[in-house]
């Protein structure tokens, strides 16, 4: 098969053992451009997050959002992942995963236009929801787009691909005051499609130079061991529930973070500006986390005291947050932005508990469609629960619920074994 430029074989799935992200070596020539197109979709993946929370009071003042309407913003990331969860799963059957991708990075493309120049609340939150579709499409996307090309090399990849939304969020969040101060907030946050624009680049070179693989051959080559869509049946395994449970609970948390932690910070006497490098300061500590716990899970037949450490870690950054002074801020952020590694584990173990490309796509699909249908209430319960004088008690003990859904999550989802073995039987597993 030509691909990329050089003549490689179709790879093959491993079968017969969890796959655990392979120490087998494949020879990276010929699928340069593959992995060039996943690092800059990892990029580009996260913009559309982070850049606006930072800007809710130029954005407020122009549209005036009150806190329902923030609360309903905050809660589109994870309902748009939700949705795509669902719907990828019948999308998968029909269209090739490059072609998958390519649809997402036009939906987001054009939320983020589109929000940018969104004239009336409506129209912004539509245009967002529109984006975070797109997004949301990528998440579920990536983790078989991983297994097809790179099944020797997951735990490195899936490190790097999380290490980079980490990166982008940071970016997003850390340049939105200081481009919203040059150029204004629509600029802000619409300059962030151009990224996008540019990681659809090498699929498209894949696609039209037909140097990618044929959907007719190389989905069959390489899921030729897989089992039928149909006989994968997450919802009847505790290893889909237990990954499902794993994204409600760190995408609860995580989620209401990126909307609400400045206005935290600023009700508790830090300045803006302070406020958005915070916001910054928290996403950007996905990096070291994002890039180490892949390597780590990947080498642990049971992996759940990472997760516990993630859920410590949330709640020691929480009571910092709320009790100490606010000069300290910047060590409770960072100590709640250690927490954020639940996600990379989540995206890891969904490859560590498939064996094949058909199994990473039902698992993908289903926790992440359970998982943020259930995390998407979290940021507008978030702020409904807040009253004036309350110190945000109520709305952190509601993310403290739901650290301990993270926590049965990962116990559920602890026993070595993969999704495809478990779904032979009947009951959970």
């Amino acid at each position: 098969m030509k691909y990329g430029g050089a003549n490689i074989a179709p790879l093959r799935l491993r079968q017969g053992r969890p796959h655990t992200g392979g120490t087998g070596r494949q020879p990276l020539r010929g699928r340069l451009t593959a992995l060039v197109g996943i690092l800059l979709i990892a990029f580009s993946a996260r913009e559309a997050v982070s850049a606006v929370s930072p800007l809710l009071g130029p954005i407020s003042q122009d549209l005036h959002l009150d806190a329902v309407a923030t609360g309903i913003l905050g809660m589109l990331p994870t309902a748009g992942f939700a949705v795509m969860g669902f719907l990828t799963l019948p999308l998968l059957r029909r269209i090739q995963l490059e072609h998958l991708l390519l649809v997402s990075i036009l939906l987001t493309t054009c939320g983020q236009v589109g929000r940018a120049l969104g004239w009336n609340i409506p129209a912004f939150l539509v245009f967002t929801m529109i984006a975070m579709l797109g997004i949301g499409l990528v998440n579920v996307v990536i983790p078989p787009l991983l297994m097809r090309y790179f099944p020797d090399k997951t735990g490195i990849l899936a490190a790097l691909h999380v290490t980079l939304l980490g990166l982008s969020t940071a970016v997003a969040a850390q340049s939105a005051i200081p481009l919203g101060n040059l150029y204004g907030w629509r600029f802000s946050i619409g300059i962030w499609a151009a990224f996008s624009v540019i990681a659809a680049m090498p699929w498209l070179i894949l696609l039209t130079a037909k140097r990618t693989v044929d959907h007719s051959k190389t989905s069959a080559s390489n899921d030729r061991l897989s089992p039928p869509m149909s006989a994968i049946k997450p919802w009847g395994s505790s290893i889909g529930w237990g990954a499902a449970l794993i994204f409600a609970g760190c995408s609860s948390n995580t989620f209401a973070a990126l909307t609400w932690l400045p206005v935290v910070l600023i009700d508790r006497g830090m300045n803006q500006e302070t406020a958005g490098s915070m916001l910054a300061l928290y996403s950007i500590l996905a990096l070291p986390v994002g890039l180490i716990v892949p390597l780590v899970v990947t080498r642990m037949p049971r992996p759940l005291p990472v997760a516990i450490l993630f859920v410590v870690a949330f709640a020691i950054g929480y009571g910092g947050i709320i009790f100490a002074p606010p000069a300290s801020g910047a060590v409770w952020v960072a100590t709640a932005g250690l927490g954020q590694g639940a996600y990379s584990y989540a995206f890891t173990m969904i490859n560590k508990r498939t064996r094949t490309q058909t199994g990473s796509g039902v698992l993908s699909g289903f926790s992440q469609g359970v998982g943020y249908s259930l995390a998407s209430i979290g940021p507008l319960v978030f702020g409904l629960l807040h009253h004036p004088g309350d110190g945000w008690l109520p709305s952190f003990g509601m993310l403290g619920a739901w650290l301990l859904v993270l926590w049965v999550g990962a116990i559920m989802i602890n026993k070595p074994r993969v999704l495809e073995d478990a779904s032979r039987g009947t009951g959970m597993h």
